[in-house]
């Protein structure tokens, strides 16, 4: 038989088990989380780039650019016979953004107008050379703009290092054209930037989840568990391998416990065997004893019932011990469930010589093979503790009724009375309360016993269920069923 895994204590248990469901369904969250926050911030790096874009254009000078500034000072520019004059709005226009501006004749290529804040160092004549200078770039590192008049040239002059003028502007036609689609290759070479540096900085994240993960599994498994405690985890890791000594320490003393507990039932079943064999004996004697009175002589046949029914409980305690351990070892084979059963009515008929307890075997004629890969004798002992179970609770007698029964790949043996039976507590309690195997604090009074718990350890061992409720007849019911054998 397999080794036994140790089991481990309940609430335990279900913590691991809950702290595994709760870190594995948080993972694709966490990686939600960091998918998001990579999403929104794409997202506002977009953002952001266009407002300052827009804040970066609209805190240019009112009305486009230097040069329709130029363009509006040399339309409101007039000539009058006294000289030129300026609108009074660009005057204020022109002040406010501290430009000065001058005016060169066409003919004489010479100043003939300028503002009173003319600097000293601009030049008061031009050549056609320096006019194409000053359109282009500067004059004195002074950023020049110009607008054209019916006979003459504007000049605005910005302040220093205002503005920065490209001395060369050619754009090449195709770059204008596909400029859009060089907008759109951007913002996809950021999106994939960001994406990279994403996966970079979190693959140490990731890197890091899996030994987490791996320890968490592995703590319900009653395995040791030791993650090293650094990196984004190193508090749960700490965690971890703090619940894992813990198990570990549980697991020792728990084995140890159980380890003592089996000796002490062995041992105390092998002491008793000697001195019961003994009393059993002389009670045995003192019944079949003539000389002595009939009052005497059934008194010693009580003694040897009840030495019987302790010779009994011992050998159930020491099974009970052996299932319990898995130290009885099985001795599987193909068995044919139905005829192990009816050797059991069989012997059981045979037995009961006061008749008080009949025995109806109910299975269907046409069943006669239901094989199950069993140990025969474990088997045996299963069903005899059923109709024993109904025989000790109904000492005034019974009917007793066994049924083998095949369906949905298992194979069943049904065992029922008519007798008093038990309550729904009882029957819920019998379901699902521990036997003498299990410390119980709250069973108050006397427990069923050894016999029924001895039934679901053997159905356990072979892969089978025990169910325990009313019988059709009107009282105690348990259905013994086992898998079919492949």
């Amino acid at each position: 038989m397999a080794e036994r895994r140790e089991a481990l204590s309940p609430p335990l248990r279900l913590w691991q088990r809950l702290c595994l469901l709760k870190f594995m369904k948080s993972v694709p969250k966490l990686i939600r989380h960091f998918a998001n926050i990579l999403i929104l911030s794409a997202m506002l790096v977009i953002a952001l780039n266009i407002l300052l874009l827009y804040i970066f254009t609209s805190s240019q000078i009112p009305n486009g650019s230097p040069w329709t500034l130029a363009d509006k000072t040399a339309k409101t520019l007039k000539y009058h016979k006294n000289g030129y004059t300026l609108s009074l709005s660009t005057e204020k226009e022109l002040e406010k953004y501290n430009v000065w501006a001058f005016y060169i004749d066409n003919n004489t290529m010479q100043v003939t107008w300028h503002t009173k804040n003319l600097p000293e160092t601009i030049p008061l004549s031009y050549t056609i050379s320096g006019i194409s200078n000053l359109t282009r770039g500067y004059i004195n590192e002074y950023p020049t703009f110009t607008g054209e008049c019916k006979n003459g040239l504007v000049v605005l002059g910005f302040p220093k290092e205002s503005f920065w003028k490209h001395m060369y502007p050619s754009w090449d036609m195709d770059l204008i054209e596909k400029l859009p689609l060089r907008i759109l290759q951007v913002i996809f070479a950021n999106i994939l930037l960001l994406l990279v540096i994403y996966i970079t900085a979190n693959i140490k994240l990731l890197k890091s989840v899996k030994p987490v993960t791996n320890g968490i599994q592995a703590l319900p498994e009653g395995n040791p568990v030791y993650i090293k405690e650094k990196g984004l985890f190193s508090e749960l890791a700490a965690s971890i391998n703090k619940t894992s000594e813990i198990l570990q320490s549980q697991k020792y003393h728990l084995h140890k416990k159980e380890t003592a507990r089996a000796n002490w039932i062995a041992g105390v079943s092998h002491d008793i065997r000697t001195p019961l064999s003994i009393v059993m004996g002389y009670a045995g004697q003192l019944k079949e004893d003539t000389d002595l009175s009939i009052e005497a002589q059934n008194k010693a046949d009580v003694i040897l019932k009840q030495g019987r029914r302790i010779k009994n409980l011992v050998n159930d305690l020491n099974l009970a011990s052996k299932l319990e351990y898995n130290m009885q070892p099985l001795n599987l084979a193909r068995q044919n469930l139905v005829a192990i059963t009816r050797q059991v009515v069989v012997d059981f008929i045979n037995m009961d010589t006061l008749n008080r307890h009949q025995i109806e075997w109910e299975t269907d004629k046409n069943l006669s093979t239901c094989l199950v890969n069993a140990d025969k004798e474990l088997i045996k002992r299963a069903i005899s503790n059923l109709i024993w179970n109904s025989i000790n609770h109904n000492e005034t007698g019974c009917t007793i009724f066994v049924k083998a029964t095949s369906l949905n790949n298992t194979c069943s043996v049904e065992v029922s009375d008519n007798g008093k039976g038990a309550s729904d507590g009882e029957i819920e309690r019998l379901n699902n309360t521990p036997h003498y195997m299990v410390c119980d604090k709250n069973i108050k009074g006397q427990r069923h016993g050894l016999g029924l718990l001895i039934v679901k350890q053997i159905a356990a061992a072979h892969g089978g269920t025990v169910n325990i409720g009313h019988g059709r007849h009107g009282g105690f019911y348990v259905k013994f069923t086992l898998p079919l054998s492949e």
